[in-house]
């Protein structure tokens, strides 16, 4: 049987997703765009997504974020991707609602100054920890939370954590490096999943964007040529 093109396993990937079900902590929901009343919106926006960017049979670089946050993959159910990026910078109509993700305009920032989605996704796949995201009621208004926010979410969330992560390591990604947005807590838990599982051979921290885009933004360019060094370790010069 031939070998699956990335994106029929990427896409089965998220598939999974929809039928994940774990208990969380009370209080705690878990965000799961690819469950929820616009699921049939955002598979065919993640298939129109995949089969333009990932149907090949190529090596990816991973990059790991922290976990889905409302505005960004909790919503459209791709990472770092509001509704803007998918109309404005990959061409793909996405006119059910309207988001905006912090994150993800610093995201594609870093695209764009890489080449632009096509040239990037050719070598990067972008994931997260916990590929699915929680959120937490605050005065009656719901705030994200991190997987890592709590001892009990993360107890909760670690078996799906680890499974997940196994899953995606028999796509075909380069074991030798991965890229973690987020040097602090991400990056320490991911470094002890790596310790215990042996995922990659080295794991190299980068700010999140978030962090970049609230504290730093008057250096966002300085941030966006580390990330572009960081990506590109043989020093090819991009536009």
């Amino acid at each position: 049987m031939p070998e699956k093109f990335l994106s029929e396993q990427i896409l089965e990937f998220y598939r999974s997703l929809a039928l994940a079900n774990f208990k969380t902590p009370d209080g705690i929901g878990l965000l799961n765009p690819y469950a929820g009343s616009n699921a049939k919106t955002i598979f065919r926006v993640v298939n129109q997504f995949l089969n333009k960017y990932y149907h090949d049979h190529d090596e990816r670089t991973m990059i790991i974020g922290i976990n889905p946050g409302r505005y960004g993959a909790g919503n459209t159910g791709i990472m770092f991707t509001d509704t803007i990026r998918l109309n404005n910078d990959c061409r793909i109509e996405f006119q059910e609602f309207r988001s905006y993700e912090l994150s993800s305009e610093f995201v594609y920032r870093v695209i764009n100054a890489y080449g632009g989605p096509q040239a990037f996704y050719l070598k990067f796949y972008i994931t997260a920890v916990c590929p699915l995201g929680f959120v937490k009621d605050r005065n009656g208004r719901q705030t994200n939370l991190n997987y890592y926010d709590t001892p009990e979410l993360l107890r909760a969330a670690e078996p799906f954590i680890e499974s997940t992560l196994l899953k995606q390591m028999k796509f075909r990604i380069n074991r030798q490096r991965c890229l973690c947005m987020g040097s602090g807590k991400n990056y320490e838990y991911l470094l002890k999943l790596n310790a215990r599982l042996n995922l990659f051979n080295e794991i190299v921290p980068i700010d999140h964007p978030r962090f970049i885009m609230q504290y730093r933004r008057k250096k966002v360019e300085e941030y966006v040529k580390k990330y572009l060094d960081l990506l590109n370790p043989e020093g090819i010069q991009y536009k």
